[in-house]
């Protein structure tokens, strides 16, 4: 694959998202992978004025509000894609954390078919690879309470709403074909399950190309 290789993971609050980006990294780059890691949040330069609008419909929630929020959350994904995706290096592998899957967790009011179509219809990137990381409600729940910075979440206060997002979300991994990571078990398992996920992409993308800790593969018959 010339052009960098796109993964986006995804998924309610407290499920280890990030500890799984970082395992994923190392194992990618142990294995002379050229990865570039990258935020949605700290990519968007229009983070601050969207947050303040978040803020706004939690406290007043309304459809033409959330229908705000993700309009401008596509428009910075339409600005990432054109001026950071865009710049990366041919062949390199891009994690994300966070992309437009995430909405299906977090917005309330908005189908997300119609989110999804937002998206798509200002060009933001399509990942080559969703993850969607779950576990059940109570597990990220308890683990997001044990961090130092908490839930750390604008429209997310109670376990219940927890619970419905979990579930919004997996609902979503299941209509959209995503692939599901569910994060209740080892790191290294997870790990392995992403990583197996990406060199099997790439080994489509380039047959008999991509190979996993040396060793070459040869390309299967099926589809993805």
């Amino acid at each position: 694959m010339n052009r960098p290789l796109f993964v986006s993971l995804d998924g309610p609050k407290g499920t280890g998202k990030t500890t799984l980006l970082e395992a994923v990294t190392k194992v990618l780059r142990a294995d002379n992978k050229k990865v570039i890691r990258l935020c949605e949040k700290t990519s968007d330069p229009y983070r601050s004025e969207t947050m303040a609008l978040v803020n706004k419909l939690v406290r007043n929630p309304t459809r033409d509000l959330e229908l705000g929020v993700c309009e401008r959350f596509a428009d910075s994904r339409t600005w990432i894609s054109q001026h950071v995706l865009a710049k990366q290096p041919p062949g390199s592998i891009i994690l994300i954390d966070r992309w437009y899957p995430s909405d299906a967790a977090f917005r309330r009011i908005i189908p997300f078919a119609e989110i999804l179509q937002l998206n798509i219809d200002r060009n933001v990137r399509v990942p080559d690879l969703h993850v969607g990381v779950v576990t059940a409600p109570d597990i990220s729940w308890a683990r997001a309470a044990a961090r130092r910075r908490g839930l750390s979440s604008t429209v997310i206060h109670k376990l219940e709403e927890h619970v419905a997002c979990t579930k919004a979300f997996e609902r979503a991994i299941a209509d959209q074909g995503w692939v599901l990571c569910r994060n209740e078990g080892t790191i290294e398992a997870v790990t392995m399950q992403v990583i197996s996920e990406i060199y099997s992409v790439l080994r489509f993308s380039q047959p008999g190309k991509a190979t996993l800790f040396g060793v070459q593969r040869k390309p299967e018959g099926s589809g993805i």
